[in-house]
């Protein structure tokens, strides 16, 4: 089966015991080729691509070992988890940690109590993930409850796939505009295999499949549909929803949907499980920016495949944040404490290559990772003065309700935002100009669904609300892995006094940095105050305004 399925018979038999899950990942260079085009070194784990999916159950620890095979340093995030109280462990290069220097070890502790559903691990130093190094982790809910609602758990991951290790694609990338792209688009992996050559997924008359899809991807968008079926949305991004209808699902990079599907009790026909490839701001080249996978649904091997009309995209029901509710029901936070506006602002270099900023400077990395200044600067903690004006830092108070209205005033470029430490609520849509005929759009239950990715129409908002109850330091960034690294991010610092109190770095993190030649105390510079004159000046770009009212 393609598919990694898991009857609820055995998950049930998971849900007796928290445990210490140990995985270990040997991180090393491989060559191979994985959409049958081309042959090239990628990053795997143990010798091998894919990389397994790890499966955890709420309560487990796990316990993630990483040997560091490769000739730079590299670290993991865990997409989606809120390393409550560790933020150490969140995995962001030069962020939270310095990285795991060449053939190091560091065994990242995951706990998962507080959470359950569908995530993923990939790398997050320079552009490591999207060369091979990511998996998909399910957490299972200890509520058993749940499993009432469905009888198999099927995982699908999505995946792009590139013609050349990234640091050549962005060779490339130098010498043209971005629009325009080069010529070695992505091909689609779908559970880490050529898309082309799949094996199908079998359905059983009656039985309900929940079918966990994530987008494993750092560039492009995936549409899923299954027609003929009906959707039933119960998960986005880890967050447990009330089940709603949909046709179909509509992922930027990073997201994550759950649904459950119902078979047919008619054996007559098999059916076809639509995979759509895109990405709206590249020029389209017919066979190579837009790409068609059909995952066959298979009821009985001799049995035809049903066709269904077309529907254009406009006719059909996709999956809204804005139209879910959580199953918890957590009520809007209010009131606001602080209202913060960040926009994407972009300056074209030359050759027409942008630079991009989430603020008024485009992200750089920075000697002494912003943790560890939040650690070691005592009440200058509190002050952005500490923090290089490159990292668009935000400094947060302890238990404050924050609204971010996340602008994206483009007409040409898509983005995607990603908030690392917390699911915020999706609390509103709408044109960045507000002369636009285009309707503003508010979350329709009584209770605002939560996420952790969300994309960024053009000339579009999106108003989000955290409460600042995870002391830690937050990377906030485009998971579109070109932009971020071309500094789409900003971090938010949050209760630093707390984090002083609470936290302890492992010490094989802090001689990490030591070995790495990074210094583990004082502002983003290793100095005392405000003193940054050892740091290249930020980039400033202008654009549309942004603030930060209390």
């Amino acid at each position: 089966m393609l598919a990694f399925t898991l009857l609820i018979l055995v998950a049930g038999g998971l849900q007796a015991l928290a445990a210490r899950v140990q995985v270990t990942w040997d991180i090393g260079y491989l060559n191979i080729s994985r959409d049958g085009f081309s042959t090239w070194r990628a990053i795997g784990a143990n010798g091998k691509l894919p990389i397994p999916p790890i499966y955890v159950t709420q309560g487990d620890v796990l316990e993630l070992t990483t040997i560091n095979h490769l000739d730079k340093p590299l670290s993991l995030h865990t997409h989606g988890l809120f390393q409550r109280n560790s933020t150490y462990y969140d995995g962001t290069g030069m962020v939270t940690e310095c990285g795991i220097p060449p053939n190091a070890q560091f065994t990242y502790i995951i706990e998962t109590r507080d959470q359950c559903g569908t995530y993923w691990v990939h790398a997050h130093y320079e552009m490591e993930g999207i060369d091979g190094l990511r998996a998909a982790l399910v957490i299972l809910d200890q509520d058993t409850s749940l499993l009432d609602e469905y009888d198999e758990d099927v995982l699908l991951t999505l995946e792009d796939w590139g013609k050349e290790p990234y640091d050549d694609h962005i060779k490339q990338l130098q010498t043209i505009a971005e629009v325009d792209m080069p010529p070695n688009h992505p091909s689609v992996l779908i559970n880490g295999i050529n898309a082309n050559i799949l094996q199908p997924i079998r359905f059983t008359p009656g039985r309900r499949y929940r079918l966990r899809v994530v987008s494993m991807s750092f560039t492009y968008w995936f549409k899923v549909r299954l027609p003929g079926h009906t959707m039933q949305v119960i998960e986005a991004d880890g967050i447990s929803s009330h089940p709603s209808a949909v046709d179909g699902l509509d992922l930027c990079p990073g997201q994550r949907y759950s649904v459950i599907i119902t078979a047919h009790e008619s054996l007559d026909y098999n059916y076809a499980l639509n995979v759509t490839f895109y990405n709206d701001f590249i020029v389209e080249i017919p066979g190579a920016t837009t790409l068609y996978h059909h995952v066959p649904i298979v009821y009985h091997d001799n049995a035809p495949i049903k066709t269904f009309p077309v529907i254009e995209d406009k006719d059909v029901k996709w999956a809204d944040e804005l139209a879910m509710e959580p199953r918890d029901e957590q009520v809007l936070l209010e009131p606001v404490d602080q209202h913060i506006v960040r926009s994407v602002k972009a300056l074209t270099k030359d050759l027409g290559i942008p630079i991009y900023a989430f603020g008024n400077h485009s992200y750089a990395p920075v000697p002494v990772p912003p943790l560890f200044t939040a650690l070691t600067t005592g009440d200058m903690a509190l002050s952005p003065s500490v923090y290089a004006p490159q990292l668009n830092a935000i400094i947060l108070q302890h238990n404050q309700i924050v609204e971010l209205e996340l602008c994206n005033p483009d007409s040409i470029i898509v983005h995607t935002y990603h908030s690392h430490g917390h699911a915020f609520q999706v609390v509103e849509s709408g044109p960045v100009n507000k002369n636009s005929s285009v309707p503003v759009k508010r979350f329709k239950g009584r209770y605002p669904m939560r996420r952790d990715t969300i994309t960024l129409a053009l000339g579009q908002y999106v108003r989000v609300r955290i409460k600042a109850d995870n002391p830690g330091v937050w990377y906030q960034h485009c998971h579109q892995e070109q932009h971020n690294y071309s500094g789409l991010a900003f971090t938010l610092v949050e209760a630093p006094d707390v984090m002083q109190r609470t936290l302890s770095v492992p010490q094989e993190m802090v001689e990490f940095c030591r070995v790495l030649g990074h210094p583990t105390q004082g502002n983003s510079a290793g100095r005392v105050g405000s003193d940054m004159a050892s740091i290249e000046p930020p980039l400033a770009i202008h654009g549309h305004a942004d603030s930060s009212d209390t």
